[in-house]
């Protein structure tokens, strides 16, 4: 009984490891997380240019608002 439990236990850890990603796979995923937080970055990176050009046209809207009055008087 022994021997049977110590060979089902092998073919076991056998199947255990040869059900794991390969190196190639390991590679490929490693990079498409690399790719994925590059894309995050370029997104977030030109949101915050949109962001930041969107506040210099409403700070010139408002100076040019609040100077039209006095040009009036």
């Amino acid at each position: 009984m022994k021997k049977v439990f110590s060979t089902l236990l092998a073919a076991g850890f056998i199947a255990l490891v040869a059900c794991g990603p390969s190196a190639d796979e390991a590679k490929n995923a490693e990079q498409a997380a690399a790719d994925s937080m590059a894309a995050v970055a370029a997104a977030d990176s030109a949101a915050a240019a949109a962001a930041a050009a969107a506040a210099v046209v409403d700070t010139t809207a408002a100076m040019d608002s609040t100077a039209a009055p006095a040009e009036g008087k």
